[in-house]
């Protein structure tokens, strides 16, 4: 007999209304915690609460356009997918502009969130805390790994970004997943790996791994550490993820390795370049 978990929870907290929702809450219990991690951060460096406030205007801002465009530019699809008998499939984002802004409904690419933040705390660095650009990374990092846990366990919810088919006895039938419906039935779903998941426990030890190092280590004295480790702790994990993760986009079927890979590879070099460079400065 196969062992699974029958994945029935769903995002509806309100039966008939499509928001307020599970994947929301998650979303915003995430921002909140890693507000009061790097609130907590701030006193410790004496830095003024209104420099804080300002910082979580940026983040979240930066954190809804960036990941929301990435999932739109990176994965799509663009263009609506319809059958040879004229039904849609799929809606495109270029076919119907409005769905962009509907992140209430899921589809958020961490990537595009990592490039987006990135720009914010370039502005942030410079004309608010007027401090070193890497100043700001290292303290940011350990609120977005939290965060991005609770974004993963949205995901969860939502039924989206599931793993590839499997038979370890962990494996998970999302029974709400739109595409494992339409193709499969709903008295054949596929047991999947659950992969968001997977990220989210990912998330929660780097968290782990950068508050240790940040109080434990000293880490606040060394610029470029926090951000290099936190980096290559992320992507990789995501990187190897990605090979028990269902692509996300269509052409991922036919690549060695998919669009998440190849967009995290860039991310771990870099980490892997400025944490060579931290340890080069500060090794004894």
């Amino acid at each position: 007999m196969k062992l699974f978990i029958n994945w029935d929870i769903t995002s509806q907290l309100i039966e008939g209304w499509s928001t307020p929702n599970l994947y929301g809450l998650l979303f915003v219990s995430g921002l909140i915690i890693g507000y009061f991690v790097i609130k907590r951060i701030y006193r410790f460096e004496n830095i003024e609460d209104d420099k804080l406030d300002k910082l979580v205007f940026y983040m979240v801002l930066a954190t809804i356009i960036g990941a929301r465009l990435g999932h739109v530019f990176f994965y799509g699809p663009y263009f609506d997918q319809v059958s040879s008998e004229g039904i849609v499939l799929e809606r495109g984002y270029f076919s119907n502009p409005l769905d962009i802004i509907k992140v209430w409904e899921g589809g958020l690419a961490s990537h595009g969130g990592a490039i987006a933040i990135l720009i914010a705390l370039k502005i942030y660095s410079k004309k608010v805390i007027q401090k070193p650009f890497m100043w700001i990374l290292d303290r940011i990092v350990a609120p977005v790994a939290i965060a991005g846990a609770f974004i993963r366990l949205g995901n969860l919810v939502n039924h989206e970004i599931v793993g590839d088919i499997t038979n370890v006895p962990w494996g998970f039938k999302f029974l709400h997943n739109y595409n494992d419906l339409y193709n499969y039935g709903l008295e054949n779903i596929p047991i999947r790996h659950p992969a968001q998941l997977y990220e989210s426990i990912c998330c929660i030890f780097i968290f782990a791994i950068l508050l240790f190092l940040f109080w434990k280590k000293d880490a606040w004295k060394k610029p470029g550490l926090m951000f290099g480790t936190f980096l290559i702790l992320l992507f990789s994990s995501r990187f190897f993820i990605e090979f028990v993760k269902l692509g996300q986009a269509s052409r991922d079927e036919y690549l060695f390795i998919n669009t998440g890979q190849m967009l995290s590879i860039p991310f771990v070099l870099v980490g892997i370049y400025i944490l060579w460079n931290t340890l080069g400065k500060y090794k004894s």
